[in-house]
């Protein structure tokens, strides 16, 4: 039986198409895409608004985190894509669809940002305080009215960019299950995934460095405001671009979505209410569901505040701390690429996956001990180490949560898992600066106040290793097969 679908293979199967280096690497075009758009918004824009448009770091949290906690439209868009084929194709129309919102919303959304930025010098709006106190203040002050409209109006225009994202990437997850089977699925990964990495480190060489040295030469609003609209016009048009090519007659070629599927033709009969008693049926959701949510804080939770310990514990420049997200990206790198082609075919996914949380357990304990010490390279050795771990843990869970699906309802479990993975994110941002003011008040010295965070991660983590523990994928495909079962019976009754 195969392990993300329910029906046993026609011979047929051994007899189709396997996806080659060069076609992998062709997919993995679409993860670089979002990769660029992430360095564009959560990065570049995050630094302009905060920085040259003076808007207040907590408000401009609040707008930019909307794209995480719209996820629960993920489980719908991979629903549709299951049930409503578009142009004769279950995953590639919503890719491509998508890609185009994408763009607008961004684009849509630079322009909303100078706007805001224009209406807080007109009327003089400025925010007093940081966290909460600055978040009421901007909200409540009697001067800051347009710049309140244009702030909610960004706002929306961020959910938007979260929700056309969320339909591209998750028929896009839930292709990945289509084109693969069990034994080549962890190197797709691997490779996939490493390439969103990529695609941040060659949008932030490429993108990001140039716009910061006009920052830095002192460039006026409206010679910043042209040449970063420029720049989006150019990017977005090739992020549209590696977005078609990518994915372009892939489906039609590779999908074995038609010897898989119970349903081939009988698509429309799996409604959202019908996915979801599919994707509840078995006590393995709800449990992989919490790993996911605990393995994503514990990968992310030092996220917000890496740089800021490189700076107040150990003195270094912010160039300095910047060159940490490259030795995390490299480490991350080459974690995933070895883990996709020698790890997991040796250990299997969930071993992989355990094994990679406890190396993660057992790194952030170092940059614990790292604090006392205050040297900076073994903080870049550590860095570096923190990246391995990671691309061990991602790739063993992200080939374990695409074996956890069944072939007709693949699109609604990937949905969940990215839901699972996008609202820890978003928690974790939080928690770790939470976690980081906690321990300010607690403690005297800054190596005691970031090492809470780091401990935190630490038994984060290690409860997502005891969790994994009950993750049982052979009960979880019972489960489902009978599930659907009952439902196509239902229906027939």
């Amino acid at each position: 039986m195969a392990t993300s679908g329910f029906s046993e293979l026609p011979s047929s199967q051994t007899t189709m198409l396997t996806l080659k280096l060069p076609t992998i690497l062709r997919l993995g075009l679409y993860q670089m895409s979002l990769g660029i758009m992430s360095i564009l918004t959560l990065g570049l824009l995050n630094r302009i608004m905060i920085n040259e448009l003076a808007i207040a770091p907590t408000v401009v949290a609040f707008i930019l985190a909307i794209s995480y906690f719209v996820a629960p439209a993920r489980v719908w868009f991979g629903q549709l894509s299951d049930s409503k084929p578009i142009w004769g194709h279950h995953r590639t129309g919503y890719i491509w669809i998508s890609a185009f919102l994408v763009a607008a919303f961004a684009f849509l959304a630079v322009q909303g940002m100078w706007q805001l930025g224009a209406n807080l010098v007109a009327e003089s709006c400025t925010t007093q305080g940081t966290g909460w106190a600055a978040l009421q203040d901007f909200f409540f002050q009697p001067n800051c009215a347009q710049s309140r409209l244009w702030a909610l109006l960004l706002t929306g225009i961020f959910a938007l960019y979260g929700l056309a994202v969320s339909a591209g990437s998750t028929p896009f997850a839930a292709l990945l299950v289509d084109v693969s089977d069990e034994d080549n699925r962890s190197k797709l990964v691997g490779i996939v995934w490493s390439m969103l990495l990529m695609g941040i480190v060659i949008a932030g060489i490429s993108i990001a460095r140039p716009l910061e040295r006009l920052i830095t030469e002192g460039a006026d609003i409206a010679t910043l405001q042209q040449a970063i609209n420029q720049t989006f016009m150019v990017v977005l048009g090739i992020v549209i671009l590696l977005s078609l090519i990518s994915t372009f007659g892939i489906e039609r070629k590779y999908s074995r979505y038609t010897s898989r599927s119970m349903l081939v033709d009988r698509e429309d009969q799996i409604t959202l209410s019908r996915a979801w008693q599919i994707l509840t049926a078995s006590r393995q959701t709800g449990l992989f569901f919490t790993f996911l949510i605990l393995m994503t804080l514990g990968l992310f939770m030092q996220d917000a505040v890496l740089e800021a310990f490189g700076g107040e514990v150990f003195g270094m420049s912010i160039a300095e701390t910047t060159m940490l997200n490259s030795f995390y990206g490299s480490g991350t790198i080459l974690g995933m690429i070895v883990t996709g082609f020698l790890i997991v075919p040796r250990l299997r996914k969930q071993s992989t996956t355990r094994l990679g949380c406890l190396l993660v357990a057992v790194v952030t304990i170092l940059f614990l001990l790292s604090g006392f010490n205050g040297n900076v390279r073994l903080l870049q050795a550590t860095t570096l180490l923190f990246g391995l771990a990671s691309g061990i843990t991602t790739t063993g869970a992200l080939s374990l949560m695409l074996d956890l699906t069944a072939a007709e309802t693949a699109g609604t479990f990937i949905g969940a898992w990215g839901l699972a993975q996008a609202w820890a994110r978003g928690i974790a941002t939080i928690t770790g600066g939470a976690v980081l003011d906690l321990g300010k008040t607690l403690f005297n010295s800054p190596a005691f106040s970031y090492g809470l965070v780091f401990a935190i991660q630490a038994v984060t983590m290690l409860i997502a290793v005891w969790l994994l523990r009950r993750v049982d994928v052979q009960e979880f495909i019972t489960n489902a097969k009978t599930a659907l079962t009952n439902v196509l019976q239902a229906d027939l009754d």
